[in-house]
């Protein structure tokens, strides 16, 4: 099975409704800012959509498992858009309101994200799959560069009543190229909650067990708790405090960056393949690279001027962009083979779980630290810790890093196991 025509409908399904997330999610921070001017109740949207994820999401896992993936993904997309048409039709516009179905979306997005996560290895060849992840990344960045523009645009044009029906009609798209996926999937479904909790800890257990999976979570653990608080509060803050960016050279910024993911996963896609894996560490060093330009640009040592400065880290942008792409598409690949698709479920969403919760960890601590000392000895700690955490990896682990496990098993083909 090639990149036939149920990873087609799959990809399409899932860029509808990105598109349609990407414009709501633009217009609705707009929305709230107007009607309260409160940078803490932006906070608390974000948080309403957060914090429930996490929460669910290991049960989820375990519901991905258990139950028809397709039928999942096809139900919690067309519950969405039936959600969001109810918000229009009965003007449930309030504050108050909206976070209520902040919540309820976020927790119905994560049993859809974790059934589409498990299903997703199955549409493909296990060969197949860093091409197939590259052409998918590719395509959500597309969604995030069109669906922000159109936000901005729809917002001012009709209001949050217009962004969120475009919402809840790409939930609708993207269900109607959901139903044509041919995909089987058997298996007994939960018995109660006894059985949720032996199958949470099967999915833990099945984690702490194997060697290669721990090992490349625990890998992506250590750099997301350096990496999240580097790209989520160190640049904004030097590009804005330092660099003396306007708001336009900002955004740019972003676009530049996101133009490189995409050549990157163009690459992927068209040449390497399955092959991308075997230059982690070169992307690694790469990655090095760039965060010494970044940390000298915002030195005392550099005498660039403003526009010297973003035409510099805009090109630095477009090669980090592709150079993450060498990082992401092979783990999410790796991990993807070597997970069997019986447990994938509950799997991966525990290594979700645990991954997510590596970023808050180090958003607490740079916040402070840039209150107290210049943000390029800041980014020079940073670099140094995911230096250290590289050098340890390759020293200990590379062999385990640069392997391609799969979760074959005699007898089983894809989309069709079944959980006794």
């Amino acid at each position: 099975m090639s990149l036939n025509r149920n990873f087609w409908l799959f990809a399409i399904g899932r860029f509808v409704s990105q598109v349609g997330w990407a414009v709501q999610d633009v217009a609705l921070p707009l929305y709230v800012l107007d009607q309260t001017h409160s940078g803490g109740m932006m906070t608390a949207f974000i948080l309403a959509e957060m914090i429930p994820a996490l929460i669910v999401m290991p049960f989820a896992g375990v519901v991905g498992d258990r139950y028809n993936r397709k039928h999942l993904m096809v139900g919690f997309d067309l519950i969405r858009g039936v959600l969001l048409f109810g918000v229009i039709a009965f003007n449930l516009l309030g504050i108050g309101q909206l976070i209520v179905v902040q919540v309820v979306m976020a927790t119905l997005g994560a049993f859809f994200g974790t059934a589409t996560s498990a299903m997703f290895p199955d549409l493909v060849e296990p060969d197949e799959l860093e091409r197939a992840n590259s052409i998918t990344a590719s395509m959500n960045i597309l969604a995030r560069l069109v669906g922000p523009a159109l936000g901005g645009f729809i917002y001012a044009v009709g209001g949050i009543k217009l962004a969120i029906l475009i919402n809840a009609a790409s939930f609708f798209g993207s269900g109607l190229f959901e139903i044509l996926i041919r995909y089987e999937w058997k298996a007994k479904g939960i018995a109660g909650f006894s059985q949720v909790v032996v199958d949470l800890k099967e999915g833990f257990s099945f984690l702490r067990s194997n060697r290669y999976l721990w090992t490349l979570m625990s890998f992506a653990i250590f750099m997301i708790a350096f990496a999240e608080p580097f790209g989520a509060v160190l640049m904004p803050y030097a590009m804005r405090e330092i660099l003396k960016f306007s708001s336009y050279q900002f955004g740019l910024q972003e676009s530049a960056f996101m133009v490189g993911a995409l050549i990157g996963n163009g690459v992927i896609a068209v040449k390497f393949g399955k092959k991308a894996g075997g230059y982690l560490f070169h992307a690694l060093l790469f990655d090095g690279v760039m965060i010494l330009v970044f940390t000298w640009m915002i030195s005392p040592f550099s005498d660039l001027s403003t526009d010297g400065a973003f035409l510099l880290l805009a090109g630095v942008n477009v090669l980090w962009g592709a150079v993450e792409a060498f990082l992401n598409v092979p783990l999410n690949s790796k991990i993807q083979r070597a997970i069997p698709t019986e447990v994938r479920g509950r799997v991966m969403s525990a290594m979700v779980v645990l991954m997510h919760a590596a970023g808050p960890i180090g958003l607490l601590g740079v916040g402070p630290l840039l209150d107290r000392y210049p943000g390029w000895l800041v980014s020079l700690g940073l670099w140094i810790g995911m230096g250290a955490v590289v050098a340890y990896y390759w020293a200990r682990h590379r062999d385990v890093l640069l392997a391609d496990v799969e979760a074959g098993r005699e007898g089983e083909k894809n989309g069709n196991a079944e959980i006794t």
